[in-house]
């Protein structure tokens, strides 16, 4: 029942190349950033990875990005990654750009083992139509398109068909955690950390604060540890070693 690992490097260790990733956090907020790092060091390739969004220039998985290490990306959000656009545009990247809600119930429902489920967001766009270009050419052209999506009606109201996920890993960050893997998320890194952990076949989780077994309220419990097979605390060092995309201050 004693999750704990000893580091960072031992806990993404036998993650091997081609491995489909869930990754937690929201911009820079609650990002598994160490584990990030030792992932970069073991020297993966080829990966997959789900997330809202691949970090920025420099940091979270960007880093991975940057060195050509990440080969698709299924996410909602690009907008502060400049390599990832230009990745994305020559070609180099596939991308599967999915409505934000349908990306967190998506991990969500494949965490849980529900195989699909219908939701009215996206209907009447590329999302259900097809068409969205996941994979350009070198020239700029559509090389690979999304399918088109099955659509239904309930009560009168057309939903579109979408899929769960699970991934190979899920990489996470919370700020709180026993040695059993239940885990505590604080503020905007609630938002994609449990669902991703839910979704990977194997969780490894950086704890900011490591407790013993029932230090933790049931009650206080937002992922319990049977969604998690990895603790890897922090030393205080990481564990405010936090960033944020764009600082904004009053007048």
């Amino acid at each position: 029942m004693d999750k704990v690992r000893p580091s960072a490097a031992e806990a993404v260790a036998d993650i091997p190349d081609g491995a489909s990733l869930a990754v937690g956090g929201f911009g820079l907020s609650g990002i598994p950033d160490v584990l990030i790092q030792a992932l970069h060091a073991q020297g993966a390739s080829g990966l997959e990875v789900v997330s809202n969004n691949c970090g920025v220039d420099g940091r979270g998985l960007g880093v991975l990005l940057a060195d050509g290490r990440i080969t698709r990306v299924t996410g909602s959000y690009v907008g502060e990654n400049k390599e990832f656009a230009r990745q994305y545009l020559s070609g180099e990247l596939e991308v599967e750009l999915v409505p934000q809600g349908t990306l967190a119930e998506r991990l969500r429902a494949g965490g849980a083992g529900i195989p699909a489920f219908y939701t009215p967001a996206g209907v009447g766009t590329q999302v259900a139509r097809g068409g969205l270009p996941w994979r350009h050419t070198a020239d700029g052209r559509v090389a690979v398109a999304s399918p088109p999506k099955e659509t239904r009606d309930f009560a009168g109201r057309t939903y579109v068909l979408e899929h769960g996920i699970t991934t190979d890993f899920a990489l996470v960050r919370a700020w709180r955690g026993d040695r059993h893997g239940n885990l505590v998320f604080r503020r905007s890194a609630a938002n994609f950390n449990p669902p991703a952990a839910m979704a990977g076949r194997i969780t490894v989780a950086e704890v900011e604060e490591l407790v013993e077994p029932g230090g933790l309220r049931p009650d206080e419990v937002h992922l319990p540890g049977v969604f998690v097979q990895r603790v890897v605390p922090l030393t205080p060092a990481q564990a405010v070693d936090k960033q944020i995309e764009k600082r904004t201050v009053r007048a």
